[in-house]
């Protein structure tokens, strides 16, 4: 393809891309009666604002209200990409409801062989195969750290979020996940230093940790966050999900992991939605340099392929 049909090309599909933002917002028929929660939809986005007064507590009341939509999510299949923000300036979520810990029973039981309570909530989330992001621009200690842990991704506002987990302090551990998924993300000897000193992380240490993905201006984070949601959900969701599976299988030994990468690979290969994708990108003169220097852009344009 010459550059100015390119360009033209370009010029053409920016003009597209308006129009459809322009007209993204689409019924939320499926989320109702929530007390918790608030919605709004667009562009295959679901956006989710905690807004449980007077400090977003993970009571039983907001707990309840996770678990209902982590599965209309699951089944929405206009949702390929879940954001949860909070409609309070200084929490995110503040932490577990401590009268609700202090109410469980004075005998421990046995341990348990499957996943219970928050740890079977979490444990959803991880797994869901549409991807979820939290933009936190508040205070998410214990229960809120960990909610966002079971989340994909987590952008934090510079001088805003806060993180940690604070159980230590109340003769506790974390009881939703924290001593098992820091681990993973930031290692053994920096989530002992989280967890012992049940200090504050603010959003750049946060960063340099490991414990979320990028801390962000404040001004910036909405945009920032918002065209990464867009732009994931302009993906087929069957890639989406398998990706999201070959990446889960890091938990496997290595030898395993790589086994079912290639598995979802040929599977994917395989795909009639990859197939048009292909054809398209060398349509638009695909490995050729000039167009794969610009294969930011050229994304994009393969993204409108369905």
């Amino acid at each position: 393809m010459q550059f100015s049909a390119w360009h033209k090309f370009r010029q053409w599909l920016e003009i597209r891309q308006k129009i459809a933002a322009a007209a993204g917002v689409v019924s939320l028929a499926p989320y109702e009666d929530y007390r918790c929660l608030k919605f709004r939809r667009e562009r295959g986005v679901l956006f989710v604002t905690i807004d449980h007064p007077p400090l977003n507590l993970l009571d039983q009341g907001l707990l309840e209200e996770l678990g209902r939509i982590a599965t209309d999510i699951a089944r929405d299949d206009e949702v390929l990409v879940a954001v949860f923000d909070s409609a309070d300036p200084d929490f995110f979520i503040s932490h577990a409801d401590v009268r609700d810990i202090e109410n469980m029973p004075r005998v421990a039981p046995p341990k348990p062989t499957s996943h219970q309570g928050t740890y079977a909530l979490y444990d959803r989330y991880r797994k869901l195969s549409k991807v979820t992001i939290a933009r936190i621009e508040g205070v998410a200690r214990g229960g809120g750290s960990e909610f966002a842990l079971s989340l994909d991704l987590r952008f934090g506002a510079i001088g805003k979020a806060v993180l940690g987990q604070q159980e230590l302090s109340v003769g506790l551990i974390p009881g939703g996940g924290a001593t098992q998924w820091l681990p993973r993300l930031i290692g053994r000897a920096r989530t002992l230093e989280v967890l012992l000193s049940c200090g504050d992380y603010p959003a750049e240490l946060a960063q340099q940790y490991g414990y979320i993905n990028r801390a962000v201006d404040p001004k910036h984070i909405g945009s920032v966050v918002d065209d990464l949601a867009y732009r994931i959900a302009t993906y087929p969701a069957e890639a989406i999900a398998r990706m999201k599976r070959a990446v889960q299988a890091s938990e496997l030994p290595l030898d395993q992991g790589l086994l079912e990468e290639a598995h979802l690979f040929n599977q994917a290969v395989a795909s009639d939605v990859a197939r048009r994708r292909m054809a398209k990108y060398f349509e638009l003169g695909g490995q050729t340099r000039e167009v794969d220097l610009d294969m930011n852009f050229m994304a994009d344009i393969l993204a409108k392929i369905q």
